[in-house]
């Protein structure tokens, strides 16, 4: 009986260091899984800095600074303001005359359609 107990406790002993083995390796599966994870997430960080960069600089190459473009219009606008503010002040006296020189000169006249009843 002592023979087949100590058979046992040594089948029982195998079966928990086996069992320790497998959590052992379990655990450090999952840290490899980790560590793997991690270092993927930082070279896709890296890649998508380096991608973004490249595409700033060409989008600066191709186009220019927006500032400039910025400053360009805004410089444009104040000049088509100018002139038109300078047409409409050289103008207006001319425009007002020949619009009331219109509204003044009336020549009433019956219209071609119009027939008179008898």
């Amino acid at each position: 009986m002592t023979s087949q107990s100590q058979g046992i406790q040594q089948l029982l002993q195998a079966e928990k260091r086996a069992k320790d083995k497998l959590e052992e390796a379990k655990k450090r599966k999952g840290k490899r899984l980790k560590q793997a994870k991690e270092e993927a997430i930082a070279e896709i960080d890296h890649y998508r800095l380096q991608r973004e960069k490249e595409f700033r600089n060409k989008q600066t190459n191709v186009m220019g600074s927006q500032g400039n473009l910025s400053a360009k219009i805004e410089e444009q606008t104040t000049e088509t303001i100018q002139k038109l503010t300078s047409s409409y002040h050289k103008n207006k006296e001319s425009m007002m005359k020949k619009l009331l020189n219109m509204i003044y000169d009336i020549n009433p006249e019956v219209h071609p359609n119009f027939r008179h009843a008898a």
